[in-house]
């Protein structure tokens, strides 16, 4: 289960590095690729609830450190005007 970052595009143009305890962001998200902001919650929802439930199951406890960062990327994407149609482009995972 490592550690993975991933940094992403947002539609303002800035760029962030986002953490997640297990791989599974590269089952959801492909470096090079442009989301549509809701297909981006959605994919980063699932992503850090698969994650917290692998730590889940390997250590007896969710991971708090998923949930904080879906928090700041719900938060982020509160920012933006879902009627520009923004997107988030995935620049690169690594783990």
């Amino acid at each position: 289960m490592p550690e993975t970052h991933w940094t992403v595009r947002w539609p303002d143009g800035t760029e962030e590095a986002l953490y997640s305890p297990s791989s599974v962001v590269a089952e959801l998200f492909t470096p090079g690729t442009a989301y549509p902001l809701p297909d981006f919650l959605h994919r980063s929802r699932i992503a850090m609830e698969r994650a917290s439930n692998r730590v889940a199951a390997k250590y007896g406890f969710a991971c708090s450190s998923a949930m904080a960062q879906l928090d700041r990327i719900e938060a982020r994407v509160a920012q933006f005007d879902m009627d520009a149609a923004p997107e988030v482009t995935c620049l690169k995972i690594t783990q």
